[in-house]
């Protein structure tokens, strides 16, 4: 069932987001590359912190206005590469999103 939140896998590695520069311009490129489909309300890409484990480390979240713009997002961006890795899609419940349970 489609909802607001599009999760994106595959598509970066906690190494790479550790760096500020990197992790700026991966989230640039991710909302450039979103917003075809739709506004983007937000983006939410956990980022590694020494020593401790961090949920949803190495997944990218994007939060449509709607479900029918995320939806076309999710057709759009599945199976497409990035950085040469295969991205895998799915929706993500809107509440744990906001409550940031990733």
């Amino acid at each position: 069932m489609p909802t607001e939140v599009l999760c994106l896998l595959n598509m970066v590695m906690p190494e790479e987001l550790v760096e500020d520069d990197e992790y700026e311009e991966i989230l640039e490129d991710i909302r450039e590359e979103c917003c075809k489909y739709g506004s983007v309300r937000s983006i939410e890409i956990p980022r590694p912190i020494d020593g401790l484990e961090v949920p949803g480390c190495g997944k990218i979240f994007v939060e449509f206005v709607s479900a029918s713009e995320c939806q076309k997002a999710m057709q759009a961006l599945t199976g497409r590469k990035f950085a040469n890795r295969v991205v895998v899609t799915k929706y993500y419940d809107p509440d744990m999103y906001h409550r940031r349970e990733f």
